[in-house]
């Protein structure tokens, strides 16, 4: 017998999100992830400036608004022909790792970790550790988490001015040019942020974490928090809770003169592969959406107000050569080539490695963002000088956000914006079912996720959606 079960609001997700659950034998037999609110940030673009969209689209989210702000500056000025400065396309890129890193610490300690205090774990071994560190709101290593981000975005408060919606990134660069005073300040807050990492996250070098090289070396790790939390991964067998079809999508990270600090491509049937961003498509056919599926370059996004019974979501279903694609922390390090992500990811991921490519992530982060800061030359040119807009052309911008590939399509005609396509990284992951009947990322992994009699809310379900760590928000725009 099947029976159904929504869940949903989720609580500690950035937006809105229901997941439908067919359950049958204690089991998940298929999930379906809704985005009940449909937001508009495409439509609200239309006849405006083009440079309108380095104000709007940042706006668009709270917590990963410097990657919208990223996207926007790299299509403009693809569209006007023009390169940015070397310099001031690496300060771009430390105020996105400074975001991407915060954005990972809030997902680990807001987000995820506290689902373990809860009160049905209370048989475990751990549970009262969790509790007095990872309680939502009152857990010390909660409020030290809490504490350290604010610091590190000091950085950003320097650069960029403000925290989130700064206007800082541009086509040409970066509108603040830092001088050696800046250097020193952010140095010291990168300093500060590694003694957190070293004292509490990882309780060790962050070095040596990214030189774990294999996933029996990873679960041997003991201290800090991320011992903590690879002891639970291990007594209630995360790692093969929500795995998915091994199918990974990067944009590439941090783009710099030498290529991006995180490579670009994809990961299918164990082996990499390159990116073809004309291989893109938006299916609707179970999206509230009007229109025919197409590259994101020729999308719409016109709201079926009808809201038609065969659709379920208004999250449009982004597609790879007809493929759904994993994308986030995990799909970066995976196609960057490091061991760990592969070996984790070589079961088809799941709840650990979603998790532990996030801690990778920040630990390989880390050096990137010291080598940034030390690197400034405040007698060098932070914005170049960009070609105007045409009255009628076309760009797009790729970047990495926290949760994974975000891509911005821009088209202008008559020196006006008469198209502008945004695709998130939760688009990709919180896609619903295409033509062809195949679910999103997330909905795959729901399926055989265990359901207890009396859970209305089930903690595997819990689990393994927050292990992508959903922005409703940025999903539907």
């Amino acid at each position: 017998m099947t029976a159904r079960l929504v869940v949903g609001p989720f609580n500690r997700v950035e937006g809105d999100l229901e997941i439908h659950l067919d359950v049958a034998d204690g089991q998940v037999a298929a999930a379906r992830a809704n985005s009940p609110l449909f937001r508009g940030f495409e439509r609200m673009l239309l006849g405006k400036d083009p440079r309108d969209a380095l104000t709007i689209t940042p706006r668009i989210c709270g917590i990963c608004s410097i990657s919208q702000s990223a996207a926007a500056a790299r299509a403009l000025a693809d569209a006007g022909g023009g390169t940015p400065s070397i310099h001031g396309a690496r300060m771009a890129a430390l105020l996105h790792g400074v975001e991407n890193t915060a954005d990972h610490l809030t997902h680990f300690y807001l987000f995820f970790m506290p689902d373990f205090a809860r009160p049905a774990y209370a048989g475990h071994a751990w549970h009262a550790e969790a509790v007095t560190r990872f309680t939502a709101a009152e857990g010390g290593a909660i409020r030290a988490a809490v504490e350290a981000r604010a610091r590190l975005l000091h950085i950003v408060g320097l650069l960029g001015g403000k925290w989130p919606h700064t206007l800082a990134i541009q086509p040409g660069g970066i509108t603040r040019a830092p001088g050696m005073r800046d250097r020193m300040r952010m140095a010291l807050s990168l300093k500060g942020f590694r003694r957190f990492l070293e004292d509490t996250l990882f309780g060790a070098p962050v070095e040596a974490f990214t030189d774990l090289s294999d996933t029996d070396a990873l679960m041997g790790w003991t201290t800090g928090d991320a011992g903590r939390f690879l002891r639970i991964a291990a007594d209630l067998d995360l790692a093969a809770m929500g795995q998915g079809a091994g199918r990974y999508l990067s944009f590439g990270a941090y783009p710099g003169p030498d290529g991006p600090a995180f490579a670009a491509g994809t990961w299918m049937d164990g082996a990499p592969g390159p990116f073809d961003p004309a291989a893109i498509t938006e299916d609707l056919s179970h999206a509230w959406m009007l229109g025919e599926t197409a590259h994101p370059s020729r999308g719409d996004t016109r709201p079926d107000e009808d809201m038609r019974e065969d659709a379920y979501s208004w999250c449009k279903a982004p597609r790879l050569n007809g493929a759904t694609m994993e994308t986030g922390a995990l799909a970066r390090q995976v196609i960057d080539g490091h061991l760990l992500a592969r070996d984790l990811a070589a079961g088809g991921g799941g709840v650990l490695a979603r998790v532990a490519g996030r801690l990778l992530e920040i630990a390989r982060l880390q050096p990137m963002l010291e080598a940034w800061v030390d690197g400034i030359e405040p007698d060098a040119s932070f914005m170049a000088e960009m070609p105007p807009l045409p009255d009628n052309g076309a760009g797009v911008g790729l970047v990495e956000a926290a949760r994974g590939a975000l891509g911005h399509w821009l088209r202008i005609e008559g020196g006006r914006i008469a198209g502008y396509q945004i695709v998130a990284p939760t688009t990709w992951n919180f896609s619903p079912r295409d033509a062809t009947g195949t679910p999103g990322p997330v909905e795959a992994a729901l399926v055989g996720a265990r359901v207890g009699a009396d859970e209305d809310t089930p903690l595997s379900v819990q689990h393994i959606v927050r292990s992508f760590d959903p922005c409703m928000v940025c999903t539907v725009h």
